[in-house]
């Protein structure tokens, strides 16, 4: 874990979470979907950003989360990961934040389900914990398009 780090942070289900400000292209309300036939569960479908096509993915379904409740609309944080733009659906963003390794915790053991899987560590801050998503492994498999090859098997 580098000694410093910038967080762009969001809420899914209740729980807060966050990736690297460096992996983020931006935050963005929530754009019209068109589906996708045979997409895994987590591919909520295809959202056209600026005339480019990206892969939008429902965290909730990611993360094994409850649904989210009708009516409510996710945000979008965008991720560029090589030349593919992925969005994350989330309830809501949060801020930046800057944090360094004296509050980072590897994952514990009670973390149970996917998020063992996709979550790099803990950021203990002073009134709830950050779960610290690992972008590369959320977004692993999921990508629609031309790239997404590379995709499915990130180098980490």
């Amino acid at each position: 874990m580098p000694a410093n780090n910038n967080f762009i942070t969001f809420v899914v289900d209740g729980q807060l979470f966050g990736v690297p400000a460096t992996e983020v292209m931006e935050l963005t309300r929530f754009h019209e979907l068109t589906r996708v036939p045979l997409a895994p569960p987590a591919v909520a479908g295809l959202i056209n950003l600026r005339g480019q096509v990206v892969t939008a993915v429902d965290m909730r379904r990611r993360l094994e989360l409850r649904p989210r409740p009708e009516g409510q609309q996710p945000m979008n944080v965008v991720l560029r990961r090589e030349d593919v733009l992925v969005s994350l659906l989330v309830d809501q963003v949060g801020e930046v934040i800057a944090l360094d390794d004296s509050t980072f915790e590897p994952v514990p053991d009670t973390l149970r389900g996917i998020a063992r899987e996709l979550v790099r560590g803990i950021h203990k801050l002073p009134c709830r914990l950050l779960l610290l998503l690992d972008p590369s492994k959320v977004i692993a498999g999921l990508a629609v398009g031309p790239r997404r090859q590379s995709l499915a098997n990130p180098a980490v």
